[in-house]
């Protein structure tokens, strides 16, 4: 009998134990005085189990106040002191840590993380844990000197670079640069930020730099001395340029333009456009399409020019043989009107044209009076029609 209450209170156990979710809180955590600290809370979600609430209250006195509320409706912040200084994580299921910026010595304290859940049945479980959070003045670290660079602290000239002093401790945290002197003269300032800037790099920055950080406790430190070296990039160019006279590759033309896009040119193949940065270079199919687009544009242009000078020419030749056409038409009118009149004998006074014609027989007035009508129109059109021949012939077998 015994055994068995045994084995139901140690089923009874492990069923709430491992049955249910389980927060994980450190017994203390540091933040630094000044900082921001970050209180860890979370747990294992389970299937079934939904987290309805979410407190973390602090240690006032003998009773703890809640300082922080996360429900169905949203986030609640419930004392004005942690107005914009606290916030709750809820971007990860199961993690509910609690992140305090600008501790004060006052903050130091036991807080207490707490969640409920429902369960599938439609009950609630609470579980809470409670954390001492710690503030510390911290005096500030030695600094460090740092490039924002993949060149290091050897760049080319005209580049644009930083060097970053970091140190650790309570802020706030001044810091200094200084540039070393030769002559055992003693360094001066060059910057009073925590990044010196160079825009661009000039090889007269060239030399050894360090740091300086002071905080509100401890001492001033002292970073380590870097040199910084700037090469000029004329001399890069011409060390790239010069070939041994043992060389038996073709000898390199480089030109460089001290622009957006430096050019090169390459005496057995063109090597393309580079940009500011080493290693990148115009792709060959590119140019290829560059040149053959501007081939198409010139070809285009010129076709659009010799479409529009022809089709002006052809304008006018339309224009003159419509004048043409109207000119013979009325020529053919008035010969069909001269050979319906018969011999001139027997015309009206009224239809003389007015020309001086000879009194030869009727065979010869015809032809004439055709003749003379066709060089009247080859005048007006500046050109002889070419029925001229065939109408002389015709005149001479009617009659």
């Amino acid at each position: 009998m015994g055994i068995l209450l045994g084995l139901l209170l140690l089923g009874h156990l492990t069923a709430d134990t491992y049955g249910r979710p389980i927060l994980e809180v450190p017994e203390s955590i540091t933040g630094p005085w000044k900082g921001d600290v970050n209180i860890p809370c979370t747990y294992g979600p389970l299937q079934g189990y939904t987290q309805v609430l979410v407190k973390w209250l602090v240690q006032r006195g003998s009773d703890p106040v809640t300082i922080f509320l996360r429900d169905s409706s949203g986030d609640h912040i419930q004392q004005a002191k942690y107005q914009g200084r606290l916030h709750v994580n809820q971007k990860v299921p199961g993690d509910v840590s609690l992140q305090l910026s600008t501790l004060e010595m006052d903050d130091q304290s036991h807080y207490t993380c707490e969640v409920t859940w429902q369960t599938p049945d439609g009950n609630q479980v609470v579980r809470d844990k409670i954390t001492e959070l710690r503030v510390q003045k911290l005096s500030v670290s030695k600094p460090t000197v740092t490039t924002g660079s993949g060149y290091g602290f050897t760049v080319p000239q005209g580049m644009r670079i930083s060097l970053q002093c970091q140190a650790r401790g309570s802020p706030p945290i001044s810091y200094i640069w200084y540039k070393e002197q030769t002559n055992n003269q003693e360094p001066i300032k060059v910057a009073t930020l925590s990044t010196l800037l160079f825009k661009p790099a000039m090889v007269a920055d060239s030399g050894s730099y360090f740091c300086t950080a002071k905080g509100r406790v401890g001492s001033e430190q002292h970073s380590d001395i870097v040199k910084f070296v700037v090469k000029d990039s004329s001399k890069l160019l011409k060390t790239k340029t010069e070939a041994p006279t043992t060389m038996r590759h073709p000898l390199k033309a480089t030109s460089t333009v001290k622009q957006s896009w430096d050019w090169t040119t390459d005496v057995d193949g063109y090597l393309g456009a580079t940009s500011a940065g080493p290693g990148k270079s115009l792709p060959i199919f590119a140019i290829i399409l560059i040149i053959s687009l501007c081939c198409m544009v010139v070809f285009t242009m010129a076709y659009i020019m010799l479409c529009r000078k022809t089709s002006q020419q052809e304008h006018v030749y339309e224009a003159a043989r419509v004048h043409a056409r109207e000119a013979n038409d009325s020529g053919d009118t008035m010969r069909v009107a001269i050979f319906a009149s018969g011999c001139p004998s027997d015309e009206p006074a009224s239809q003389n044209l007015g020309n001086n014609y000879s009194d030869e027989p009727c065979i010869g007035q015809e032809y004439q009076i055709i003749a003379q009508i066709n060089g009247d129109y080859a005048r007006l059109l500046d050109t002889v029609p070419l029925d001229y021949e065939f109408l002389a012939t015709e005149g001479k077998t009617a009659c």
